[in-house]
């Protein structure tokens, strides 16, 4: 009653099947996690391990440092960055102290 032929599979896999299924999910679940990863790095602006330091000069501020290290973003986002990266409870910083810039 039922054709049977060359283009014609049956519904249920055979016992090899299993194995490149599970295959298949594993390749899929790390292609998303990297492109997700890809993503972030793209979205923060560069690697994670990027940074560089900076020496304080008189009359330094940390909007200047900012302004002069990113331009092109946010001075408030990378001021916070900077604060963040360094303990900085808040915008004070003295001359001759070394800062960590984030990338």
């Amino acid at each position: 009653m039922y054709a049977a032929g060359y283009g014609i599979k049956p519904w249920r896999a055979d016992r090899t099947g299993g194995v490149r299924l599970g295959r298949r999910a594993v390749f899929a679940v790390v292609i998303v996690a990297l492109t997700g990863f890809g993503m972030a790095l793209a979205a923060h602006g560069g690697t994670p391990t990027s940074e560089s330091t900076v020496v304080v000069q008189q009359g330094d501020t940390l909007w200047s440092i900012a302004t002069a290290h990113y331009p092109g973003d946010d001075v408030r986002e990378r001021v916070q960055d900077i604060e963040a990266a360094n303990g900085l409870q808040g915008p004070q910083i003295e001359a001759g102290e070394t800062l960590r810039l984030p990338g």
